[in-house]
């Protein structure tokens, strides 16, 4: 949603472009790179409410899921295809 006072700025900080990538990519390893220049790498669960629900893997067999607010992404890239 664009902010009336501002047609160029968007609620949350981002357009909605990058909470549809994150949707279209829902149940596929992805990459997301944070806006403080980390980066975490899980499979995208769900997008719900300005966040994005990721599955982490810790060690051994343990996995844990993590919630990123949309306005902490930079932007969310799908895994490549290995090259065998």
């Amino acid at each position: 949603m664009r902010n009336p006072t501002n047609p160029w700025s968007f609620q949350g900080g981002k357009p909605p472009g990058l909470a549809v990538k994150a949707k279209r990519l829902m149940g596929q390893p992805a990459g997301i790179s944070l806006i403080n220049g980390q980066g975490v790498s899980g499979v995208i669960c769900n997008v719900d409410r300005g966040q994005v629900e990721v599955l982490q893997y810790l060690y051994g067999f343990q996995f844990a899921t993590f919630h990123y607010a949309l306005d902490e992404i930079a932007d969310i890239l799908p895994f490549p295809n290995c090259r065998l």
